[in-house]
């Protein structure tokens, strides 16, 4: 017969044995969570961060999501009402107020005749204009696109029409993020690069059938092209992608917005690593601020490589190749101020590899190499500007300064094998500029320069030929 006290005994012995496994395991288990706590979690408990959210996909305002197409892209929200297609005018419409893309197109409309994928690794194929609304941000990047092509089809269509509607084009009023991938026109009756023919042929003033600014046009065959409007309501950032092929003469460039890539607004955008290239203007802007050009070759453009314009200010342009374009490399006209051109390369540009044109003003271009040019550097119509530390050799003119230019500044420079040196225009009431220090190698100098300053090496007339000025434009 068992004691109370050998049943008590037991007990006893059965609750302290099953505390200390259970303690045992709490301890295995806890060491455990210790030794997997992730990277991401700790980086999020010392921002305040839960860890949840590291793996949260973002929502829409609607909580409406398209299924993508792509296995390779990550998931990126959108309603389906805020992406829109209209068939009489092949232009789809994106407003969505998450960032949206080419596979969230492609899963609304579900349609190849509008937008197609021609292969797995993202080569898509767009026979309709993209409209970006306001508040609305749009992504063409390599989660899911290696290379866009736009097709010029409707542009030869309504050329045999002899009508005046746009070629497909992409038409930003909200954001547009373009970062790794290629952009291009495609001509389907070639099955290749659209090509364009059109120009600008300079002639007098008041010329017959000629432009208020001494144009002739020679019209160009439609093909695609980028717009950013003067309304955009963030920016359009170009990053790491070649950017070809568009653009052309419409006759009215700067209206149209049909020059390749043109800005009205997106303040503050950012252009950087990309080769422009085989544009009818390689980038063109009118009235925005706070840009940055930099670290991109820019060539084989019809006309300008680099052309901010009428009121651009407050921009950077720095550490590009510019070479081969039809005229200037980099021209900034009509009231531009405030604007740094600093270690860039450029050589065989048609015209002149830098110029200040039009009351450009407040502006400097420092540092830059600059070789086999028409005109190094040119100053046209400008005040108070600083034009500095350049090298500049192989050229018809090293710097070369018109049309009642005043208050600039040039020093430091190195000019170099070029066949005049440095001109400045004086029957053209250049005046109080300042030229000093500046170093000519093989190159004699021009008449007419003013207001030298202690160190100065300009030679005195050496039997300088006049300058034909370019073209205003």
């Amino acid at each position: 017969m068992i004691s109370y006290f050998s049943l008590a005994t037991a007990i006893f012995m059965f609750v302290f044995v099953t505390s200390a496994l259970a303690f045992t395991l709490k301890s295995q288990y806890t060491t455990f969570n210790v030794h997997t706590f992730s990277v991401q979690e700790a980086k999020a408990v010392k921002n305040k961060t839960p860890s949840s959210a590291l793996h949260q996909a973002p929502s829409s305002n609607d909580g409406n999501t398209i299924i993508r197409t792509s296995s390779s892209s990550q998931s990126n929200p959108a309603s389906p009402g805020c992406i829109n297609y209209n068939p009489s005018t092949r232009t789809i419409t994106v407003s969505c107020s998450s960032p949206t893309s080419l596979t969230d197109i492609d899963n609304k409309l579900k349609d190849t005749t509008v937008l197609a994928k021609q292969s797995p690794n993202g080569i898509w194929y767009l026979r309709a204009n993209v409209v970006i609304a306001k508040g609305a941000t749009f992504n063409i990047d390599s989660t899911d696109t290696r290379w866009l092509k736009i097709s010029s089809e409707q542009a030869i269509a309504v050329a045999s029409r002899h009508t005046s509607a746009l070629p497909f084009n992409i038409d930003v009023h909200g954001s547009l993020k373009i970062n790794s991938v290629k952009i291009t026109s495609w001509d389907p009756t070639t099955n290749n690069y659209a090509i364009t023919n059109g120009s600008r042929e300079a002639v007098p003033t008041g010329t017959k059938g000629a432009t208020t600014n001494g144009y002739i046009i020679h019209f160009g065959a439609p093909r695609a092209f980028i717009k950013i409007e003067h309304d955009a309501t963030g920016a359009t950032d170009i990053a790491n992608s070649e950017i070809a092929y568009l653009g052309y003469e419409s006759g009215s460039t700067s209206a149209v917005g049909s020059g390749g890539l043109n800005y009205y607004g997106a303040n503050g955008s950012v252009i950087r690593g990309n080769n422009i290239h085989d544009l009818y203007f390689g980038f063109y802007s009118s009235g925005v601020s706070g840009f940055i050009i930099e670290n991109n070759q820019i060539y084989h453009n019809a006309n300008y490589g680099v052309d901010p314009h009428t009121g651009t200010h407050d921009m950077i342009i720095r550490k590009n190749k510019v070479h081969d374009n039809g005229a200037q490399g980099i021209i900034c006209s009509l009231n531009c101020y405030n604007i740094l051109i600093e270690d860039n390369q450029l050589y065989r540009n048609g015209q002149a590899a830098i110029m200040f044109s039009r009351n450009m003003s407040n502006s400097i271009a420092r540092n830059n190499i600059i070789s086999n040019e028409v005109d190094g550097i040119l100053v046209s119509q400008s005040v108070n500007n600083r034009i500095y530390n350049n090298t500049i050799s192989n050229s018809q003119y090293g710097i070369n300064v018109i049309f009642g230019s005043s208050a600039n500044t040039f020093f430091s420079n190195v000019i170099k094998n070029c066949l005049h040196g440095i001109y400045s225009q004086a029957t053209s009431n250049n005046g109080n500029n300042t030229f000093y220090n500046n170093q000519l190698i093989n190159s004699p100098s021009a008449s007419g320069v003013q207001n030298n300053q202690p160190s100065f090496d300009i030679a005195k007339s050496q039997g300088v030929k006049g300058h034909n000025p370019p073209r205003h434009h």
